[in-house]
C-alpha cells in the first residue's frame, strides 16, 4: 500500500525543509534535532490533575521519575503505568513521551510513571534495563505514595521503550518480581542484527529506517555480543512463557515490523495472552501523529481498552469517547 496521505505530506515537508537522519549527524545534533521535534500537549484529551518529578535510588545514581496523576473522584488507588520513552536508547528524554502519557493517564485512567533511564554510548547496555528493571521494583513498592495500586501495573514504551517493556517483564519474571499485570509494546525492537524483509525493505531516509537501527544498536552495545541477551534482544529469549499479557503495535512502514510481529507470535506459541495490532501505510513512530491522524487515535483507544482490561480500570465507552474527541478550534 502507498503511505497514508499525511504521513506522505509529512515526507514531502521534510524533503523540502531539508530534513537529515540522525546517522548522518554527530550525537549531540541528533539529540538536538529529536528534542526540537517532540510532540506538542494534545488539546482534545483530559490533562492530568498533577504532573510531579520525583528522584529514587537507581543503579548508577539517581533516577528521575514523572508521575502523572488523573483527576480520581473515588478516592480508591488507581492502576498504574510505567511507561519508558523511545529514542533508540541514545535519543529522548522524559520530555519526549510526555504528550501520550498525559493521555494515557485520563483516558484509561490510571497513575502513569514516566522513567528518565540513562541513555547510550555514555551509559551501554544494561544500563538502561536495569533503571527501568529499579524503576518498577520502586513503584510498586511505593504505589500508595503515588495514589496508584502496586497489584496493578503494567510497563509499556514505545520504540526501544517497547523493547525496554519487554524486556523488563522478563527479567521480573526471572527474578521472581515484581509483578507485571500487562506489557505494551509498540513498535519495539526486538532482535539486535535482525535481517528481516521490513528491516531490508524500509530504507527512506527521511523516516526511521533500516540506518537507523543500525546506528542505535552500534551506540547501545559496548560489546556487539551483549545484543544476543534476552535482555537487549527479548526475542532471544529461550522461552516466552510466564509473561504478562501483551499488546504488540507495529506500522506497515517500520523497520521492525517483523521482529515486532515475530515477538508477538512467540509470546502467543508459549501461551501469553498477545492481541497484535498491524497499522497499515504508516511509518514508525505513527502515533505521534494523533493530533491530525485518525488511526492514530484509533490506535489510542486500543491501546486505552487493553489497559483497561488488563488493569480492571473504570472508564465508560461514552466517557472515553469524549475523551477522544478532537477540540473546535
Amino acid at each position: 500500500m502507498p503511505l497514508h496521505p499525511i504521513a506522505a505530506g509529512i515526507r514531502n515537508y521534510r524533503l523540502a525543509t531539508g530534513f537529515a537522519p540522525p546517522y548522518t549527524m554527530s550525537l549531540d545534533e541528533a539529540r538536538e534535532a529529536d528534542r526540537v521535534t517532540e510532540a506538542g500537549t494534545w488539546d482534545w484529551i483530559e490533562a492530568p490533575e498533577e504532573v510531579s518529578d520525583l528522584e529514587i535510588p537507581g543503579p548508577g545514581g539517581p533516577l528521575t521519575l514523572r508521575v502523572y496523576r488523573p483527576r480520581n473522584d473515588g478516592g480508591t488507588p488507581l492502576p498504574v503505568l510505567v511507561y519508558f520513552f523511545g529514542g533508540g536508547f541514545v535519543v529522548g528524554s522524559l520530555q519526549t513521551s510526555d504528550t501520550f502519557c498525559r493521555a494515557l493517564s485520563g483516558m484509561v485512567p490510571c497513575v502513569v510513571v514516566s522513567v528518565g533511564y540513562r541513555l547510550a554510548p555514555e551509559h551501554p547496555y544494561p544500563a538502561a534495563v536495569e533503571d527501568c528493571y529499579a524503576a518498577v521494583q520502586w513503584v510498586t513498592a511505593n504505589a500508595a505514595r503515588l495514589g496508584g495500586d502496586g497489584e496493578r501495573v503494567a510497563v509499556g514504551g514505545d520504540s526501544n521503550g517497547g523493547t525496554l517493556a519487554a524486556a523488563v517483564s522478563q527479567l521480573a519474571r526471572d527474578k521472581n518480581g515484581p509483578s507485571i499485570a500487562a506489557q505494551l509494546l509498540i513498535y519495539p525492537a526486538t532482535q539486535h542484527n535482525s535481517a528481516t524483509r521490513s528491516m531490508r525493505d524500509n530504507d527512506d531516509p527521511m523516516f526511521f529506517n533500516g540506518r537507523s537501527t543500525l546506528w542505535f544498536w552500534d551506540l547501545y552495545l559496548a560489546d556487539p555480543a551483549d545484543g544476543a541477551s534476552p535482555y537487549a534482544s527479548p526475542l532471544n529469549a529461550t522461552d516466552h512463557d510466564r509473561l504478562p499479557p501483551a499488546l504488540m503495535i507495529t506500522a506497515e512502514f517500520c523497520p521492525l515490523l517483523d521482529e515486532g510481529e515475530a515477538y508477538a507470535k512467540a509470546l502467543a506459541r508459549a501461551g501469553t495472552p498477545t492481541e497484535y495490532h498491524c497499522y497499515p501505510d504508516l511509518p514508525h513512530g505513527f502515533l505521534a501523529m494523533a493530533a491530525v491522524l485518525d488511526v492514530a487515535r484509533d490506535a489510542l483507544e486500543v491501546i486505552t481498552d487493553f489497559l483497561r482490561r488488563q488493569l480492571n480500570a473504570e472508564k465508560s465507552a461514552a466517557e472515553l469517547a469524549d475523551l477522544m474527541r478532537p477540540t473546535e478550534s
